[in-house]
């Protein structure tokens, strides 16, 4: 794809993602289209359907998810790019659940948005953790899968904004509870 409809589609996603969440499964695709700068044949060209759409804005937000994990063990010691990855992971579930009449079309159309996102999770989580056990600064046992049930609980927990404070110190909590002890 030329750089310029890489851009286009990524406004798309971008933008869909926004009025899913919002919205809901009602907004019209013309409205995403003009709302991302495009036009509706150019929303059309990347994605022939609504569904197409949905599931292409919901595998972009998993993407960026789990392709955070690098970016942040780039820039920030093992336990606080954990840290920041599971903040990044608190949102992704809230645009999740404002997406989820939209992407109950998509399951309804015959296709599990989800099949991979378990798998995909776990393995950003492993790095992090793995970085985190190199280090010292991540207990050895940790098991990933449990991380991810408990920063899933803990979303469920703190679901509203108005809850965001509360979701960051149950945050902080599972963390203490995957740092390795000091030695002595």
């Amino acid at each position: 794809m030329r750089a310029d409809a890489l851009r286009n589609r990524q406004r798309l996603l971008d933008t869909a993602v926004q009025a899913f969440s919002r919205q809901g499964p009602e907004v019209t695709l013309d409205a995403i289209a003009r709302d991302a700068g495009v036009g509706i044949g150019t929303l059309y060209r990347h994605f022939p359907t609504r569904e197409a759409l949905v599931e292409a804005a919901y595998r972009s937000e998993l993407t960026k998810l789990c392709d955070a994990a690098g970016e942040l063990l780039a820039r920030l010691p093992a336990a606080e790019a954990t840290r920041a990855w599971m903040d990044h992971f608190i949102d992704y579930l809230a645009t999740k659940r404002g997406m989820a009449d939209a992407l109950r079309l998509v399951i309804a159309a015959g296709t599990n948005p989800y099949a991979q996102s378990r798998d995909l999770l776990v393995a950003a989580l492993t790095r992090l953790l793995a970085a985190g056990v190199a280090d010292g600064t991540i207990r050895p046992d940790v098991d990933p899968g449990d991380v991810l049930a408990g920063l899933s609980g803990m979303s469920l927990a703190a679901q509203g904004p108005e809850q965001r404070d509360l979701a960051g110190r149950l945050l902080d909590l599972l963390m203490a509870g995957l740092r390795r002890p000091p030695a002595g």
